[in-house]
């Protein structure tokens, strides 16, 4: 897992030479509604999209994880489904689906079922490389859905901000890889505040919100321990009023606020009142890490990358390799029976 942490920067460079050559197309003048169908790692990209996407993209971008589409999917309609297995259960359904209501498909996959499928059916097919989990392809599975956008004159061109990003991670990674010194590791740091501890992972609405939630799943899959997350402005009108009792189970809670450069002034006064004031009195610790950068780009995965490091990092002080996630394999062997 470390190695394909490490490869981020290399990954979404990739990806970018990928989608240069690719000849998956749609007719965007048709368009009116973007549904990203995926679940797990799978679906992060989408995720990504939507909010990166979210004040630039003239039509609505959401995501779907379940086996069937909304009612308004439709002719109008591009799904872009995306399975890194290409095997995904619920993805193969929702694809069905969107064939059978007429939707313009593109599918971003390895290969599997949906591959095959998608080729028969004479829909749009980004292959991309395969041999990784699913939530360490974030570059593979991301970058082809935002130039699929830009290409197609949807979202604005954005090789400037791709390669900030790759600019940025790259020296990140100097202080962020397994050789960095302890003191000098963000990442080691935070997974020494986090072991022992239940993670609360708090982003706000806008870049951070679904970084907060890609913490928290990484934690959950790579350190195979329990972790939530929440954002602002929400956990406002509700998740404070939860920091009193049973003081036993508060004091093994770390919060890990992710703040970027692009909250909204209210929101950003919110995260100072909150985590300064009212938290403060809680006796759960708490770490505000900020995102690096200028673009939105950048700064999401900024974010992103310190996570999945310190997600690793946690796994290792548990004595867990970071890998295998052997209840979802189980899982899926007990839904085939």
């Amino acid at each position: 897992m470390l190695g394909a942490i490490y490869g981020l920067p290399e990954q979404m460079e990739e990806a970018v030479r990928l989608m240069e050559h690719t000849g998956a197309k749609f007719d965007a003048s048709l368009v009116q509604t973007i549904v990203v169908t995926g679940l797990g790692g799978s679906a992060v990209g989408g995720d990504m999209l939507r909010t990166y996407a979210g004040d630039k993209c003239p039509v609505p971008i959401l995501v779907n994880r379940s086996y069937t589409l909304p009612s308004y999917v439709g002719k109008d309609t591009l799904v872009i489904a995306v399975s890194y297995s290409g095997n995904t259960e619920e993805t193969l359904s929702a694809y069905a689906d969107a064939k059978a209501r007429g939707a313009q498909i593109v599918a971003v996959t390895s290969g599997g079922i949906l591959k095959k499928q998608a080729w028969e059916d004479g829909h749009a097919v980004i292959t991309v490389p395969g041999g990784l989990q699913p939530r360490a392809a974030a570059g593979y599975l991301f970058i082809p859905q935002l130039m699929l956008l830009q290409q197609a004159g949807l979202l604005p061109e954005g090789h400037a901000e791709i390669e900030e990003t790759v600019r940025l991670l790259r020296e990140m990674r100097k202080l962020l890889a397994p050789a960095s010194p302890t003191e000098q590791n963000l990442a080691k740091q935070t997974a020494l505040r986090l072991y022992g501890k239940i993670p609360l992972i708090h982003g706000a609405v806008g870049l951070t919100e679904v970084i907060a939630y890609r913490w928290k799943t990484q934690i959950n899959e790579n350190a195979q321990t329990p972790a939530f997350a929440h954002c602002y402005p929400e956990l406002n009108h509700n998740e404070i009023v939860g920091f009193d009792v049973p003081q036993e189970l508060i004091e093994k809670l770390e919060i890990i606020t992710l703040t970027c450069s692009r909250n909204h002034p209210r929101v950003q006064k919110r995260i100072e009142i909150t985590a300064g004031e009212v938290l403060a009195a809680a006796s759960c610790g708490q770490t505000e890490l900020a995102a690096l950068g200028e673009s939105d780009l950048a700064q999401m995965f900024s974010l992103l990358y310190l996570g999945d490091y310190a997600s690793a990092y946690l796994a290792a002080l548990y004595g867990l390799d970071p890998t295998p996630v052997e209840k979802i394999e189980y899982l899926k062997r007990r839904l085939a029976d």
